[in-house]
């Protein structure tokens, strides 16, 4: 498939989710083929199908299309356009209306050349999209990724995160440059030329979270300062909710099957840098079930009866 060069400017893109299943499912491909094609997890495809994610890498969306067999406009949403009826004055009075056109845009013109001239302009070439557990128990560790993707030669930005109440990160890599717990807010510091491409931690929920209580995560990038200060915001997911499963138990069934399992591995082998227990992870999945230990909070093989299901 040739793409459009034109069309490398944009570094995220809208997905169709819809449209991305029913091309899937159109030429009999799996979800297990296409996150292998494109190089992320069966869980990924799930979330892109169903529209949790607002915006994607582009390059990720080309890839996509290329698993699918498709062009890269098919599986992108389309922008609404309303037709609107231009009714045009009559002849006599377009001379005056053209003028005051031609001086007003020749004004908009010279304002834009002088504010330009003046200030340094600061451009992001950088997104970052975070990727979040469906599941999060009170009181445990979940792991969180900030996927960055740039410009060769894009310049330096501090990547801020911001938690939802009473959460605490205890370990990252990159170490964050600025860390309050208290507050729930950490910030990396990446520079021109550092070509890392993501950001992980390892985040604990509040012990006094209520259950079923979906919780926010917010986060920017911010380059410049003072009236050139740049912010975009970090995309991806951005909940994630309360409730008593394991975060690698992605349809909160009470148990960690075969193909959680290996979404796990791709996940612990993404999150390079941080400490997860791989050997627990082994016990829950070889135990074929597990439920949550509310006083000591955490997950014990087995299940008890009247465990809670979906």
């Amino acid at each position: 498939m040739i793409e459009n060069p034109s069309e490398n400017h944009a570094t995220t893109v809208c997905l169709d989710g819809s449209q991305v299943k029913r091309q899937r499912e159109l030429h009999g491909l799996t979800q297990l083929y296409i996150s292998k094609v494109v190089g992320v997890t069966t869980d990924t495809i799930s979330r892109w199908e169903n529209n949790r994610y607002p915006t994607i890498r582009r390059e990720n969306a080309i890839n996509l299309a290329e698993a699918l067999g498709v062009s890269l406009e098919q599986i992108l949403q389309k922008p609404a356009v309303d037709a609107v009826d231009e009714v045009m004055p009559p002849a006599v009075n377009r001379r005056p209306l053209i003028i005051a056109g031609l001086l007003l845009l020749f004004a908009l013109l010279l304002g834009v050349w002088f504010s330009t001239s003046r200030q340094p302009q600061v451009v992001v070439d950088v997104a970052a999209e975070r990727v979040l557990p469906v599941f999060a128990a009170p009181g445990s560790i979940i792991p969180v990724q900030l996927q960055l993707s740039r410009q060769q030669d894009a310049g330096g930005f501090i990547l801020r995160e911001d938690f939802p109440d009473g959460w605490t990160l205890i370990e990252a890599f990159p170490p964050p440059s600025s860390l309050d717990n208290v507050a729930g807010v950490a910030r990396w510091i990446i520079k021109a030329g550092d070509q890392s491409d993501k950001v992980v931690y390892l985040a604990e929920v509040a012990f006094t979270q209520a259950d079923a209580v979906n919780t926010v995560f917010r986060g920017e990038m911010v380059a410049g300062s003072g009236e050139n200060r740049i912010s975009t915001p970090v995309g991806g997911e951005s909940s994630v909710e309360v409730a008593p499963f394991h975060w690698a138990d992605a349809d909160g069934d009470g148990r960690i099957d075969d193909g959680e399992m290996l979404d796990t591995s791709y996940t612990i082998d993404e999150m390079s840098g941080v400490h997860i227990d791989w050997n627990h992870l082994e016990h829950l999945w070889d135990a074929g079930s597990y439920r949550w230990d509310e006083t000591d909070k955490s997950f014990v093989p087995g299940k008890t009866s009247g465990s809670a299901s979906r």
